[in-house]
């Protein structure tokens, strides 16, 4: 297996795919962590982060299903390309918040930024195999997965330094050029970012590229249940409405606050290097995705009592580390077992659910935020992650013994 490092050294499509994903996912964070600062002070409210943040994934997971078979019928790299310039549109609306009453205009903006990333988010996904050899692709994996933890990191820190030295509209400007050099990156690709079609089958309409994948779905009990894992840690997610206030009741204001996203995207990034074992043993995926689930869970319940913000940060760490773990485990297993032609919409599916589970967990946790104690909310979303995790293991234990599907093109987990 190709070490980490080598396979980016050595593929340069994969490693400007790479680049271009730690661009998009910085810039998402760069605008997220001074626009949550932001709302409560222009507002006098902590619902208005919560609804950016539902907003956000409530949009992603409701187009997913119809992204998904975008990203199988069309050229995935113009896909990648216009959706990063449409995100740039978005993110210039963000200037124009700057009083109470122009903060729903923030809702606006991070929902046309939620559907530019319902386009991009399947067809990176789906392309990673086709710009790297098979015997690659776990280490590809592993890199790629770290993608987002560490401009999370990145992204969120300096998002919080700079918002907090500059203002947020500073975050906001450096947001659209780097969207801008996203889209550079991947038209710089040279590999094509899908398999081959038969030009003499014209591709299915969208209705029955729906059916198709569902019924894919239907018949391969296995596939469910790696498409449902994500939503573990998603229904969890609600602990991020009180990040900002967390950091307030500890008096660290909005640096701790971009610490708090930074400590989060820290764990989700040497999460894949620490369980990265369980990618060459077939026998302890499914241990090792409830496992996830069920550290995630107990992480936050962890925050819920921690009466310091060190011992707050360190929680924080450990439940991201499973969190980040989980989803590169399922996203591997996919890869290697779901055809080139699906692949897009089963991604689509699995990133659906997921952040379905994050919009109605943020949601929740909007609903209360001004009306019980925030540990209650961490408290609360810790438990729910550890329920799911405990019947999910159970719901899956015969599914865990059964053999990979023959339809995958990729090399499966072994």
């Amino acid at each position: 297996m190709a070490t980490a490092f080598s396979v980016v050294t050595r593929n340069r499509d994969f490693r400007r795919l790479f680049a271009a994903e730690l661009v998009v996912f910085g810039a998402d964070w760069f605008v997220m962590v001074p626009l949550l600062v932001l709302l409560p002070e222009l507002t006098g409210s902590g619902i208005w982060g919560g609804l950016v943040l539902a907003a956000d994934t409530g949009i992603n997971a409701l187009l997913l299903p119809y992204t998904g078979t975008i990203a199988d019928r069309f050229d995935r790299r113009k896909i990648l390309i216009i959706a990063n310039l449409a995100a740039v549109v978005a993110v210039l609306l963000l200037f124009a918040v700057r009083s109470a009453a122009t903060a729903p205009l923030a809702l606006v903006a991070i929902g046309a930024m939620a559907v530019a990333k319902a386009f991009y988010s399947p067809a990176a996904s789906a392309a990673l195999p086709n710009v790297v050899d098979p015997d690659d692709l776990p280490a590809a994996n592993t890199v790629s997965g770290s993608a987002w933890g560490t401009m999370t990191i990145v992204g969120a820190s300096l998002g919080g330094v700079v918002g907090a030295a500059f203002g947020p509209y500073a975050c906001f400007g450096i947001t659209a050029g780097l969207l801008i050099l996203g889209a550079a990156l991947t038209f710089t690709i040279r590999r094509p970012l899908q398999a081959g079609r038969d030009e003499s089958t014209p591709a299915p309409r969208t209705r029955h590229a729906l059916r198709e994948s569902f019924g894919y779905l239907r018949q391969n009990p296995r596939i469910r249940a790696l498409v449902t894992v994500k939503m573990a840690a998603g229904l969890g997610n609600g602990v991020l409405t009180v990040f900002p206030l967390i950091a307030g009741l500890h008096g660290a204001g909005v640096l701790g606050a971009g610490l708090l996203f930074a400590v989060r995207g820290a764990g989700a990034l040497a999460g894949p290097f620490v369980l990265g074992p369980v990618i060459r043993r077939r026998s302890w995926l499914f241990p090792g995705l409830a496992l996830s689930m069920s550290t995630y869970g107990l992480g936050y319940l962890g925050v819920a009592v921690a009466p310091w913000f060190p011992l707050v940060l360190a929680l924080v760490f450990v439940a991201h580390l499973a969190g980040g773990a989980n989803w590169v485990l399922s996203n591997y297993a996919l890869q290697g077992e779901v055809p080139d032609r699906l692949r897009g919409r089963v991604f689509s599916t699995d990133l659906m659910l997921a952040t379905l589970a994050i919009a109605i967990s943020q949601l929740g946790a909007t609903a209360v935020v001004d009306l019980v104690d925030e540990w209650v909310i961490l408290a609360g979303c810790g438990l729910v992650t550890l329920l799911y995790a405990i019947g999910w293991r159970i719901a899956t234990r015969k599914v865990a013994r059964s053999e990979p599907s023959a339809a995958g093109t990729g090399p499966g987990v072994s």
